[in-house]
């Protein structure tokens, strides 16, 4: 048994891809860094890698980590500026038995001593969503943080071997040096491939509270489908936050367990994602919270075609 569990449609493109390495036998992390990388590279989406939306002082910081869970090496980088794909720095500094999580100016020097690619990552496109969302502070008091869509990836391969990664540029003018949930272990991600993993996306101030990625691999540790254990940790999670603090951010979170068999939750309408296995070319799905329950079906051709062209209009500076 294969497969890929990944957050947003963005993900539909590299798991596409990543299920190739996986079909003819290649390993998980190989699949999974891949499929990320095609995330990253595509300038488009606003929330990951190249054409990321800039923080407050219109500067692209990235963040992601890799693990590995079989072994349960971590690596990730947080705040890092200038570099191609920040997964791969993740997966590298996986493979340091210290050193594990660097952030910043030590993540760009490491990237550097080890030949990792510089690149720019502000874009024009980025530049204009960023002069247009001042203007509309000013006129409008619209709130600055828009645009925190993680692209969170669990794999499992035909030896077993299971890997999850995330990679995300955060919120949009968020304070330099901002640092959500997608590093974190056991908040953003976690795996473990006798069990299974999880990956996070929505406000990771809100996702960190719960150390959630951790609590629905440890439910399906008990037994719980990742279905099951997906809902029980967002539901209790959203609730908690509801109660001793008045609202709860966004939550939005994605399970395979060791079987191939996988899960979803979500406390927002419209959260997408996209699944493949064995059985199963890719296939983008949509979510939403009913009551407790997370009620998913495949996104029609009308959202598909409405979710590339609202990502590649023209844009004009207001």
């Amino acid at each position: 048994m294969y497969g890929i569990i990944a957050t947003w449609r963005m993900a539909f493109e590299g798991i596409t891809a990543g299920r190739e390495i996986l079909e003819d036998g290649g390993f998980a992390g190989d699949a999974i860094e891949n499929a990320i990388r095609e995330v990253e590279d595509f300038e488009f989406y606003k929330s990951v890698g190249y054409g990321g939306l800039p923080n407050e002082d219109m500067e692209v910081e990235l963040d992601a980590a890799y693990m590995d869970g079989t072994t349960l090496d971590i690596g990730a980088v947080a705040a890092i500026k200038d570099y191609a794909n920040p997964i791969s720095i993740a997966r590298r500094l996986s493979k340091e038995k210290v050193n594990n999580l660097l952030v910043a100016e030590g993540a760009e020097r490491f990237a550097h001593k080890e030949g990792f690619q510089r690149k720019n990552m502000l874009t024009e496109r980025a530049k204009i969503h960023y002069y247009n969302r001042i203007k509309e502070i000013k006129e409008q008091e619209i709130k600055p943080y828009s645009g925190h869509d993680t692209v969170g990836m669990v794999g499992l391969d035909k030896r077993g071997n299971m890997i999850a990664a995330t990679s995300t540029s955060g919120l949009f003018m968020k304070k330099k040096g901002r640092v959500g949930d997608s590093p974190i272990s056991g908040s953003g991600f976690y795996v473990d491939s006798k069990v299974g993993g999880a990956s996070a996306t929505g406000l990771g101030e809100d996702l960190m509270k719960g150390c959630i990625s951790y609590e629905i691999v440890r439910l399906m540790k008990e037994g719980h489908h990742p279905q099951e254990a997906c809902e029980i940790a967002v539901n209790r999670l959203d609730k908690e936050l509801k109660e001793r603090r008045g609202k709860s951010g966004d939550l939005s979170l994605i399970a395979m367990n060791n079987k191939g068999e996988w899960g979803v939750a979500t406390n927002i309408e419209g959260f997408s994602f996209v699944v493949t296995t064995e059985h199963q070319e890719p296939i983008i799905y949509l979510a939403k919270n009913i009551n407790g329950k997370c009620i998913h079906e495949k996104a029609n051709s009308e959202w598909l075609d409405n979710y590339m062209k609202t990502r590649t209009a023209p844009l004009v500076r207001r």
